[in-house]
C-alpha cells in the first residue's frame, strides 16, 4: 500500500507539472567533434575521471530507496519498504528478503526486477552526467535562443527506458544546472529538472538536490568509501551475489 501511495503521488506531481508545461518537441542538434568536445568539457566539470576511480557509494533517493553500489563489481544492495535486495546489476540476478524473510521463486523474481528497474532510475538520478558517453548514447549541440550551447544526449539502448533523450543546460564552467527531458514516462515533452546543491566527493561533484516543478528528489545519505565495511556489510557481502 505504502509503494502504491507513493507512486500516485508521483503520478499527480507528473500530471500537475504537465497540465502546466506546453508540450516541446525534441530539438534537432548537431552531432559531431564539437559536440563531442562539449561532452568531454561536461565531463571535466563533474570530475569524471575522479568518479570512475570511486569503487563503492551509498545513498538515498527521496529518502524511500536506499544504496550500496560496488561500482567495479557493478552489484548493489538495495532497500526499500520492508524489502531488501543484493543484485548483480549484469545480470539482473540476486538474492531478496521481506521483513527478513528470504524470498524464493516468483516472489524473488520480482524483488530482483523491482530493485533493477529502481536502482537505473535511483542511479541516473545521482550522477547522470557520468552517464552521458555510455554505449547506447548520441551527442549534439543544440543552439537556444540566448545563443548559448546545451548538449542534447540521447540513449538509444540500456535501462529501463531506452530513447530517453535529455538536454542538458550548463553554467559558463560547463556544470549542469538543469536539463529538460523527453521520456516514456512523461506524456509532454521538455519538462525541466534542476540540478543543484553540488557537493565534492574525492574529486567527484554529485548534485544532490532536484527540483521538477512541485516535486523535489533529494539525494540524501551520500557516502563514498572503499569497501563493504565502510557501510557496515561484511566484506564477502556481494560474492553470493555474483555466484548465483
Amino acid at each position: 500500500m505504502k509503494k502504491f501511495l507513493i507512486v500516485v503521488l508521483v503520478l499527480i506531481a507528473v500530471g500537475a507539472i504537465s497540465f502546466f508545461v506546453a508540450d516541446e518537441a525534441l530539438p534537432e542538434g548537431n552531432a559531431g567533434p564539437d559536440a563531442e568536445a562539449l561532452s568531454e568539457k561536461v565531463l571535466d566539470a563533474v570530475g569524471y575521471e575522479a568518479w570512475e576511480k570511486i569503487p563503492f557509494v551509498a545513498w538515498s533517493f527521496r529518502d524511500a530507496h536506499h544504496y550500496v553500489w560496488d561500482k567495479e563489481k557493478h552489484v548493489a544492495r538495495v532497500k526499500w519498504d520492508d524489502y531488501e535486495a543484493a543484485i548483480d546489476l549484469n545480470t539482473i540476478s540476486g538474492r531478496a528478503s521481506k521483513a527478513g524473510v528470504a524470498l524464493e521463486g516468483a516472489e524473488l523474481d520480482e524483488a530482483v526486477q523491482t530493485a533493477w528497474a529502481y536502482f537505473c532510475n535511483d542511479s541516473f538520478w545521482l550522477n547522470a552526467p557520468a552517464k552521458i558517453k555510455d554505449s547506447g548514447t548520441t551527442r549534439k549541440i543544440v543552439i537556444v535562443e540566448d545563443g548559448s550551447q546545451q548538449l542534447l544526449v540521447q540513449y538509444e539502448s540500456g535501462g529501463v527506458t531506452p530513447g530517453d533523450a535529455y538536454l542538458w543546460k550548463l553554467d559558463e564552467n560547463y556544470l549542469p544546472t538543469s536539463y529538460k527531458m523527453w521520456v516514456s514516462i512523461i506524456p509532454v515533452g521538455g519538462v525541466e529538472a534542476s540540478w543543484e546543491d553540488w557537493v565534492e566527493k574525492e574529486g567527484a561533484m554529485i548534485s544532490t538536490s532536484h527540483k521538477m516543478g512541485p516535486l523535489e528528489i533529494p539525494i540524501g545519505n551520500l557516502k563514498v568509501g572503499r569497501s563493504p565495511e565502510d557501510f557496515d556489510l561484511a566484506k564477502d557481502f556481494f560474492t553470493s551475489t555474483q555466484e548465483k
